[in-house]
């Protein structure tokens, strides 16, 4: 399933990808793609698979960890000059455990203009090493010389920051204003390269090392255009929603016993479901977008990302673009 998407507002992701293991789990094989206008790229990935450690994917599923990939050239990728050909430049692959059980992989790929503000950080914490979460990895667009210089010298103590927070909680934890609060402990450096808004992913990995993802907004390129949390009821059998944000409406609050989707339900409740992230063609049709949500932030469609720990299913992040 591929789905094109067009915005007035160029987001900082360009192109989302999953990839999830065939029957015989020795590849991972294409199963939904979000490209927007990198057609040809989409096209060159659909015929495609990755055997263990082949790859972005591959290495990813091979290492039990998320994947900061830089620079396409030189290195383990099978798509540079597609990539290139769309202006691609970096790429980001998050696998997704049950366990040790990996039910999928999500591949992110964002490009570099001097427009193209806005930051991704994997932040890591050995416990054999260090009380500390550090930077691992991370891709800073335009902001590179000045923020990424003060992250790789910056270190969260668990439910500090909000990469601690994230890691303290196992759930999402978002900003709007990085400006406001003390949260966010780079909020001066932030605000002096126009980052605004910061939304952190935990991840599910295997092994004892704990990683989140931190997605870092400018107010020219999103991350998205629409973010939402959504956590399941004690019996796992609904979701409900959390919170979230709207680049064209602003804060979405957290919502009613009307706004809850059943499990199966949807983008959002497949995701739930199965463990594996999700791509939906019309956000419009999204159960849990009520009051004409869609229509008015201009959502064309919708990816469903599941939050696991141990195993268990601890929210559902919803991306719209």
């Amino acid at each position: 399933m591929d789905v094109a998407v067009v915005t007035s507002k160029r987001t900082f992701i360009r192109v989302v990808e999953i990839w999830v293991p065939g029957n015989d789990r020795s590849t991972l094989e294409f199963s939904a793609g979000l490209y927007g206008s990198a057609e040809r790229f989409g096209a060159t990935s659909r015929q495609m698979c990755f055997g263990l450690g082949e790859g972005l994917p591959g290495q990813a599923w091979l290492e039990g960890r998320p994947i900061v990939l830089k620079q396409f050239a030189g290195a383990n990728f099978r798509r540079t000059q597609a990539a290139h050909a769309e202006g691609l430049t970096c790429g980001i692959a998050l696998p997704v455990f049950a366990g040790d059980f990996l039910t999928a992989v999500l591949v992110i790929f964002c490009g570099d203009d001097e427009a193209h503000a806005g930051a991704i950080e994997l932040w890591c914490n050995d416990p054999a090493a260090s009380k500390d979460m550090t930077l691992a990895d991370g891709y800073y667009g335009s902001t590179a010389d000045a923020f990424e210089f003060i992250s790789r010298r910056t270190a969260f103590r668990q439910g500090h920051g909000l990469p601690g927070l994230a890691w303290e909680s196992r759930l999402p934890v978002f900003q709007e204003d990085l400006g406001k609060g003390e949260r966010f402990l780079r909020a001066d450096s932030a605000i002096k390269v126009g980052i605004n808004r910061g939304f952190v992913l935990p991840c599910a990995t295997r092994g004892a090392s704990t990683y989140v993802m931190a997605f870092l907004s400018a107010m020219a390129t999103p991350i998205v255009r629409r973010f939402e949390t959504w956590l399941p009821d004690a019996d796992g059998e609904r979701l409900s929603r959390a919170g979230g944000f709207c680049e064209a409406t602003g804060t979405v609050p957290a919502g009613d016993s009307r706004d809850c989707i059943e499990r199966g339900q949807g983008t959002l409740g497949r995701a739930a479901f199965t463990g594996v992230p999700m791509i939906g063609e019309s956000a419009a049709s999204e159960p849990g977008l009520v009051g004409g949500a869609a229509t008015a932030a201009r959502l064309d469609a919708v990816v469903a990302v599941p939050v696991l720990h141990e195993g268990r299913l601890r929210a559902v992040v919803a991306w719209y673009f």
